[in-house]
This record gives C-alpha cells, sequence and structure tokens, in this order.
C-alpha cells in the first residue's frame, strides 16, 4: 500500500488518518506520522532502538495509549521514534522501535493524544483506516 498516512484539517489541532493492510500497519504508520509532524517532515535517523509494551482496553485506547507513549518518550527520555515493527497480541501491543536523540532536531511539541474524533475500521476494501487527533 502507497498511502500510509495523510494530515487533514482541524482547527486548532492535528488531525492525521492512517492506512494499513493489516492492523499493526496502522500503528507502525503512526509513527512515521508521529516522526513526519515533529520534525517537519525532515527525516529523523534510526539511529537507537527501545521495546515498548502498551496495553489498551480496546483498539482506541490502544491508539491512544501508543500515541501518549511517543509523546513520552520525547518528554521524558529525549528519545524520538522514527519507525517500528509492532506486534499486537489482542488489546496488547509490542514494538521495537527506532529513532534518536532528540537533542539532534528542532522538534514540534505534542501536548497530548486525544480520544476527539479518534477511529479505527477495517473498511470494506479490507484496508484498515484510522483517524488520531493530536493536542498541540
Amino acid at each position: 500500500m502507497d498511502k500510509k498516512f495523510e494530515f487533514l484539517e482541524h482547527t486548532a489541532d492535528i488531525k492525521v488518518k492512517l492506512y494499513g493492510v493489516t492492523l499493526q500497519e496502522i500503528f507502525e504508520n503512526g509513527i512515521s506520522s508521529f516522526a513526519h509532524y515533529v520534525n517537519s517532515g525532515n527525516k529523523i535517523s534510526s539511529t537507537k532502538g527501545k521495546l515498548i509494551d502498551v496495553q489498551g482496553q480496546d483498539i482506541n485506547s490502544l491508539l491512544y495509549n501508543f500515541f501518549d507513549e511517543l509523546i513520552y518518550l520525547i518528554d521524558a527520555e529525549h528519545f524520538v521514534a522514527c519507525k517500528g515493527i509492532v506486534t499486537l497480541r489482542g488489546n496488547n501491543l509490542h514494538a521495537e522501535i527506532f529513532g534518536d536523540d532528540v537533542k539532534k532536531y528542532n522538534l514540534k511539541q505534542i501536548k497530548a493524544a486525544t480520544y476527539a474524533e479518534m477511529s479505527v475500521e477495517k473498511k470494506k476494501s479490507g484496508i484498515w483506516e484510522a483517524i488520531v487527533v493530536l493536542d498541540v
């Protein structure tokens, strides 16, 4: 699948639509969209790796918690993710993510993930789509 994500118009926040052949790709493309936004479309090197585990009560809360973890990594561990390999088991996610030290970049801030307009669904075409809004 060529299209991984697209940014949609939103009055005050960042709204992104994610695409994936699999549900795992939704999360992997979420990392790419996150990196694209925070670094203004510029490439982030994948010089470091991290393992993360995220849980949710349902798929929406899992996606919310996942984006919340990406924000946490920037703020608390000074690590910005740019790509990853995601494994899902129910509402549990394990990922090996790759990225770099935030000090090497002039990143835009994201305050928090939100549940506003959030959706995750498999379309009749078989393609997964998700909407995520991030508070900036």
